[in-house]
């Protein structure tokens, strides 16, 4: 039973890093595709960053001054 608990709490914690690891730093950022700057531009509803990751991707980082 110990074993299995132990297995357990290894698994959650491995999923939780792996959602997590993939998610950056955008919780801040809004992204909005603005087509009038290019088909795939994309603008910062919250701080006003541009960023082109191309063609059907979404921008991943936060391009906030500090």
């Amino acid at each position: 039973m110990p074993i299995l608990l132990l297995l357990l709490g290894v698994s959650v914690f491995v999923y939780v890093w792996l959602t997590r690891r993939n998610s950056t730093l955008t919780r801040a950022c809004k992204w909005r595709l603005d087509r009038r700057l290019g088909p795939s531009v994309h603008r910062c509803a919250a701080c006003g960053a541009v960023c082109d990751p191309g063609s059907g991707r979404q921008p991943q980082q936060c391009l906030r001054p500090d």
